[in-house]
């Protein structure tokens, strides 16, 4: 016998019917309520009062239907239903402290999430299947006419509040044809998407005197609880939510009181004046946008390009990037980005046809611009630049410079990465003062605290990554920041840190040899040595220091030393493991500088200088998947029109941005670095019917990257032609006829041929390429850099960065409540196959958005949906490598370890230098014991928050360290998210 809250039953003997009815049981009308107070709309359209009573009972015979009714069992349920209850009703009264209205279904849905989320997987099953089953016998009873028209002729007296200027409001009859037309407009064109389910759903949600917001609220919940079901749904979540977006922004530029889609294709031109009028007159928007051909550009806007928004899309441009004014929202998403478009194209010979052009790439998403470009472009301060790199000086004056400048950087929302190696060790000697330096540590406090209290511009946290190299005496220390025990006052608690890290460091660990760490203030010259140069000069170091001739310094076992950097790395998160020769050698620019760090999500290796070289980065994305033609094969003709129409984007913004800080603009100008990426990799392969782990994927990574690669340096070299090169050009690597593919030789040169295997076979003809560079020069000093588009993968709908898939299915979290986000592909490939339905949905969940043990999976479907902790680490890097060969900088690279020990973390991170990598970011590791269902969340069914990560206890990874007790993986997050918007520094 099964129960479900909310419906009447037969019940065992010796049970009441009313334990198991709906918890809203009376059929009368609601009576007035307590203002807070949260109602409930029976399946009658009557709403009565919510109460933990009625839904207590229900549960507590879903448990006695399943377990019986001993008195061993009594307790246990007893318990376990009060801890459920209690966690139902909180989600409502979070969801609406000041009170509102909800379904039944509602709460029943809420129910089932709360018994997986606990792990009651045998009742939440059957309760699934009880519903589907009461389900279809209530559709068996239901007439021939349509089921929508059965709930308009049982609400026929529903009135719809309005406001009129008064405090009541006036009451109009409901618009029926009007909703129709909103949802059958969202569902236009989609496959299995049933838009009189929506409508007849969402109608029972609504009761006379509803408000014109609960109308819609209704309509996109509705949509929304179908996404498992069938994933195109979002698409019609996010059309229904747009109908308040459209009423929210046309009311307030004064263009009309609501409108239709259809009715859009004559309302956004009239919008788009109205709105840079309006924008204007807010102070919001540049005055210059005044002198675009508004007719034109309007007549450009493509209305239907809103129908590609998923709601998590859309959702997350209305929260976080369209205009606004007293929390109004007057942008929509043409206009938004006409807006950015107009903002790049501002100073192009012909602005109105690049101001076109930039807006048919951006609202394609084939391609699109970094987040601060987003945020700011044609604004009063457009400030669209993504990342700044610094180095701090070795004296007071020029620390606390430094941390000012992160300061002025951080307001205007850049990501920083500084640059700390300079900076004298404990212990080292002041001259000023014949006393003693506390060393680095506690500077970075300071900058530490500074970015917390300048959260960029009040829109999120401050975001910064101090950089050490693995030679500073104070790299033991450094490589505790982020412990949660120890001195408060020596911790960076907010504060992300990375290891800059030399060959010959890594050729000590491969050959188990010592290591000497030094105080930059006795050796500063090692700061700006690298390759054999660097070599030379520390081993002259070494010999001094045996010589007795340099007093203060410490020798350690160089495996020692690695072991407690991937120790820390596994326990805290940080700091993050980075490869300083590889980023200087294939650096183009290593004749006009030094690179000294990476920055917050190192992917820039640009050249710093303390207080001459402040490195600027801009970055945008190429969505890949965008680019995979019907066939699976990638199509090159698009790629390098979006290539060539993206890289002048990237140029166009060193001229328009906003410099906070001189000496950002000089360095900007003088070499003009950008940074184009990708995104949507693993839906590319998707397309292309392949599995992450396998060598098809390596290839599909070398592949694609080639071709971007090859566009993007060919731009680059007609913009040259165009504009002239930039003023750092001659001497770097370009002029000397050396391409990012030709760097390889020189860091094998250097680093010796035994200690990388790099791939450096090409496809395209790179000759041609080569011989432009040499005749018209390049426009940019860096060209490429792969960020983890942390946003902009949300804002188009397609995996982040180079990602594998971190789940099939998961319940996302935010203040509208929990919904489901489900893998579209999985779910194609399943229903192909016959075998989509609720109880794959339910097997989903209770795996974690895993397929793997699924039984009735085909293992074709298992190797394809494998998620990012079933990929062997060794097919990421392999895969990263194969793209790092075209990169002239370098990728954001996180590393899945499944059953992380100490062994499986030495060769990953062995193997990412071996591989010739420049970089890596998160570890994202589950330890040997919390592998057994392949989830992160320490047995907590789907759960997705700002902190993620992996709180299971795990085992060392450096099993020769003495160590209390065995640490857990760090805390980090599971993707960077809506929820989790920390990287929307970078993007």
């Amino acid at each position: 016998m099964h129960t479900e809250t909310g419906r009447s039953k037969s019940v065992p003997e010796g049970t009441t019917k009313e334990a198991v009815t709906d918890p809203a049981s009376s059929n009368t009308t609601l009576a007035a309520t307590a203002p807070g107070q949260i109602r409930v709309i029976k399946r009658n359209g009557t709403v009565v009062p919510y109460a933990d009573s009625k839904i207590s009972v229900a549960v507590t015979k879903a448990f006695l239907a399943v377990e019986g009714g001993t008195a061993a069992a009594s307790s246990r349920i007893h318990e376990r239903v009060a801890e459920l209850v209690s966690h139902i009703s909180a989600t409502f009264k979070r969801r609406m402290p000041s009170g509102g209205t909800i379904h039944i279904e509602e709460i029943q849905d809420q129910v089932e999430l709360e018994l997986m989320r606990a792990g009651e997987h045998k009742i939440a099953r059957d309760y699934v299947l009880y519903r589907e089953e009461h389900a279809r016998l209530r559709a068996e009873k239901e007439k021939q006419e349509p089921v929508a028209e059965q709930v308009a002729e049982a609400h026929p007296n529903i009135r719809v509040k309005v406001e009129d200027g008064t405090k009541e409001g006036k009451l109009v009859p409901l618009d029926m044809e009007r909703l129709r037309t909103i949802v059958s407009e969202a569902c236009e064109g989609l496959t299995d998407v049933k838009g009189e389910l929506i409508l007849s759903e969402a109608l029972k949600n609504l009761y006379d005197g509803v408000s014109e917001n609960d109308i819609n609220t209704a309509l996109v919940i509705t949509a929304r609880t179908l996404v498992e079901q069938e994933p195109n749904y979002t698409y019609a979540t996010a059309f229904l939510l747009l109908d308040k977006l459209r009423a929210e922004a046309l009311r307030f530029l004064g263009v009309a009181e609501s409108a239709t889609q259809k009715e859009m294709e004559t309302l956004y031109k009239p919008a788009l004046a109205a709105y840079v009028e309006k924008g204007i007159e807010l102070e919001l928007l540049d005055p210059a946008l005044k002198s675009f051909d508004l007719e034109m550009l309007g007549d450009a806007i493509k209305p239907e390009c809103d129908h590609q928004f998923t709601y998590l899309g859309l959702q997350t441009l209305y929260d976080r990037y369209f205009l606004h004014s007293d929390e109004v929202r007057f942008e929509l998403p043409q206009l938004f980005f006409m807006r950015v478009a107009m903002g790049l194209a501002i100073n192009e010979d012909k602005p109105n046809e690049r101001a076109i052009e930039f807006y048919e790439l951006l609202s394609s998403f084939d391609y699109m611009s970094s987040t601060p470009t987003l945020f700011n472009a044609g604004t009063l301060r457009p400030q669209l630049s993504s990342c700044y790199l610094t180095t701090v000086p070795d004296d007071l004056h020029g620390i606390y410079g430094a941390i000012q400048d992160n300061a002025m950087l951080s307001k205007w929302a850049g990501g920083l990465g500084n640059d700390w190696t300079p900076v004298r060790s404990l212990g080292s000697y002041i001259k000023g003062t014949n006393g003693k330096s506390q060393g680095v540590v506690p500077f970075l406090k300071v900058a530490n605290d500074t970015a917390v209290a300048v959260n960029q511009g009040g829109k999120r946290k401050g975001a910064v990554c101090a950089y050490l190299e693995t030679w500073h005496l104070d790299i033991e220390e450094f490589l505790e920041l982020r412990k949660n025990t120890g001195d408060d006052r020596r911790r960076t608690h907010d504060m992300n840190t990375a290891n800059w890290v030399p060959d010959l460091f890594m050729k000590r660990v491969f050959e188990d040899k010592e290591w000497t760490l030094f105080s930059p203030a006795d050796c500063p010259d090692l700061h700006d040595l690298f390759g054999d140069a660097f070599e030379e000069r520390f081993t002259h170091y070494e010999k001094l220091a045996a010589e007795g001739k340099l007093k203060l310094h410490k020798k350690v076992r160089a495996v020692d030393l690695w072991r407690k950097m991937l120790g820390m790395l596994f326990e805290t998160g940080h700091p993050w493991i980075t490869f300083k020769d590889a980023c200087n050698l294939r650096s183009p620019q290593q004749h006009a500088g030094v690179v000294h760090s990476s920055n917050l999500c190192t992917e820039i290796t640009l050249n710093t200088k303390a207080n001459d070289e402040i490195a600027v980065c801009n970055l945008g994305s190429v969505n890949l998947s965008q680019h995979i033609g019907e066939d699976g094969k990638l199509d090159m003709g698009k790629l390098e029109s979006t290539v060539k129409t993206a890289v002048r984007m990237l140029d166009n913004v060193i001229d328009i941005n906003y410099y906070s800080v001189e000496t950002a603009r000089q360095s900007n100008m003088r070499h003009r670095p950008v940074g184009l990426g990708l995104m949507g990799f693993q839906d590319a392969l998707y397309k292309a019917g392949i599995s992450y782990s396998s060598d098809e994927a390596v290839q599909f990574a070398d592949t694609t990257m080639e071709a971007i690669s090859y566009y993007a340096i060919s731009t680059s070299s007609d913009l040259a032609a165009e504009r002239g090169s930039y003023g750092s050009y001659e001497g770097s690597l370009w002029s000397q006829g050396i391409l990012p593919i030709d760097s390889i030789e020189v860091l094998a040169k250097n680093r010796g041929e035994k200690f990388i295997e790099q791939d450096t076979s090409t496809t395209l003809e790179w000759d041609v390429v080569r011989k432009k560079v040499a005749s018209q020069g390049m426009r940019n000093s860096n060209v490429m850099a792969i960020a983890p588009t942390a946003t902009i993968a949300n804002i188009t709908g397609v995996s982040q960065s180079i990602e594998p898939t971190y789940q099939n299915l998961y319940v996302k979290s935010n203040l509208s409540g929990e919904f489901t986000v489900v893998n579209p592909y999985l779910v194609h490939d399943l229903k192909a196959r016959g075998l989509w339905d609720k109880v794959m949905v339910n097997d989903l969940k209770y795996y974690e958005g895993s397929v793997q043990k699924i039984e009735r999976v085909p293992a074709d479907l298992k190797a394809k949906y494998a998620t990012a902790f079933e990929v062997e680490p060794r097919w990421i890097v392999d895969a990263a490598s194969r793209r790092q060969k075209w990169i002239d900088q370098a990728q954001s690279l996180n590393l899945y370890i499944a059953g992380a020990n100490g062994k499986k973390l030495d060769l990953t991170y062995r193997m990412a230098w071996y591989r010739g990598l420049k970089t890596t970011y998160y570890l994202r590791a589950l330890a040997a014991t919390s592998t057994e269902k392949s989830t992160v969340t320490g047995g907590t069914l789907n759960a997705v928050s700002a902190g993620g990560g992996a709180p299971a206890a795990g085992v060392s990874p450096a099993p020769q360290a003495s160590a209390p007790q065995e640490p857990a993986p760090a805390a980090v997050p599971a993707a960077c998210s809506l929820d989790d918007p920390d990287c929307e520094a970078c993007q």
